[in-house]
């Protein structure tokens, strides 16, 4: 059995740095990721004027209720999404304070508009530099007072999220109407963390809502990352191996550890314990048809996967996997097809068939996730090079160290 010491989340981390700023006193991040994203979010804070100790396996934040201590200043979001739809929210609830966000052409190219039009409806003076809904952007803070927004969430859980955050630094809270939702189990990891934070959100089934009154500082444990152990449990999978990934367990927060149970519908066998996740290989990978609208970031490792399995593998309602880093349907595709695979795709959909993958160079778009999904199949098809490998630094920036010991173990049975 291969034991995988995962980084932290990604998604937690980034919450966690929004509602420690938020909250009224220090808080202590435990395990935090340190990535090019997250360090980003801390930049970020830092350029608003909030204190930001970072060390090894800790980071502290000073809350500042209020807001940013700053009245003016630039923020580059670089390629964090997160980063870019977070920030410009916590600002947004300021009494007052001009504040300028950037990002990279990659998050420029990304979508914000149901954000920006829910904060503009909130009264907030928020103005675009270039094309409508997308980076950059000029906040113009004057405090929000609250009330009522219907919200359109089927393109980004981000945008329900951000808002959800917000609500207790209004003066009279948020009433959300969620119309569509996409990514829930991310809704959720939100929801439990404002409660860690002294926030406690009423929610009937898509209407949530938020009290007034801001946030208390604690200590906070960053657990690790869901969707980066998806690579190593499928690796398990494939390769006829065991991999145990501590941490990891039946309270985890993040709904991205159900893709343990598409590998046992696959064929591996799973174990999810008080705290630590295993998945065992049986020797095969049944084909499957599966809806991954709910653990849509774990859809490039499944499709990684796919052309091994003894049937097709039909991947459903992933549309929102067209506006990530890049079109991850489209780029999943691209690359089984130069590896020899057959695949057919609509609006939502993969159909990958089992085939004989050959060595190619995978073309990663600057996505850490398409780098890190085909370094999986790259465990059962030697020679598969990337255009990007470095892009992996965004959530994972010692991946390929780490996944090469992993293939050394192997390569030694």
């Amino acid at each position: 059995m291969t034991v995988i010491d995962i980084p932290g989340s990604k998604s937690v981390t980034a919450r966690a740095l929004f509602l420690a700023a938020a909250a009224d006193g220090t808080t202590t991040l435990l395990r935090p990721l340190r990535s090019d994203d997250t360090e980003g979010f801390a930049e970020g804070l830092k350029s608003l004027g909030y204190a930001v100790e970072q060390e090894a396996d800790r980071w502290r934040v000073q809350g500042r209720p209020a807001g940013p201590a700053a009245d003016d200043a630039d923020v580059y979001c670089r390629d964090g999404a997160t980063t870019a739809r977070f920030l410009p929210t916590l600002v947004a609830a300021a009494a007052s304070g001009t504040y300028r966000f950037d990002a990279s052409a990659q998050m420029r190219r990304r979508p914000l508009a149901p954000l920006t039009r829910a904060l503009t409806a909130l009264g907030v003076d928020l103005r675009h530099g270039g094309a409508e809904g997308h980076h950059p952007l000029t906040v113009r803070a004057a405090g929000i007072e609250g009330g009522d927004l219907t919200l359109d969430a089927g393109e980004s859980s981000q945008y329900l999220t951000a808002l959800l955050m917000l609500g207790p630094l209004t003066a009279k809270g948020l009433r959300i109407e969620v119309t569509e939702l996409v990514s829930a189990p991310y809704v959720e990891i939100t929801l439990a963390m404002m409660r860690d934070f002294g926030v406690e959100v009423v929610r009937e089934g898509n209407t949530f809502t938020v009290p007034p009154g801001g946030y208390r500082a604690t200590a906070y444990a960053v657990e690790p990352d869901a969707s980066t152990a998806s690579y190593f449990f499928a690796a398990a999978a494939l390769t006829g191996r065991e991999v145990t990934v501590p941490g990891l367990g039946i309270g985890a927060l993040q709904g991205d550890l159900r893709f343990v149970d598409v590998l046992r519908d696959m064929g591996a066998e799973v174990s999810v314990g008080a705290d630590a996740t295993t998945v065992r290989s049986t020797g095969r990978l049944r084909g499957i048809t599966v809806n991954m609208r709910d653990i849509s970031d774990t859809m490039p490792t499944l499709a990684a996967i796919a052309p091994y399995a003894d049937g097709p593998v039909r991947i459903e309602d992933v549309a929102n996997t067209r506006v990530k880093e890049c079109d991850r349907l489209e780029a999943c595709a691209e690359n089984l097809r130069a590896m020899g695979v057959t695949v057919h795709t609509g609006p939502d959909w993969v159909e990958i068939h089992p085939g004989t993958p050959k060595p190619t160079e995978i073309a990663s778009h600057g996505d850490h996730r398409i780098v890190m999904s085909f370094a999986v199949a790259g465990l059962r098809t030697p020679g598969l090079t990337y255009d990007d490998p470095g892009c992996v630094r965004k959530t994972f920036p010692r991946f390929h160290e780490v996944f090469a010991d992993f293939a050394h173990g192997l390569e030694g049975r």
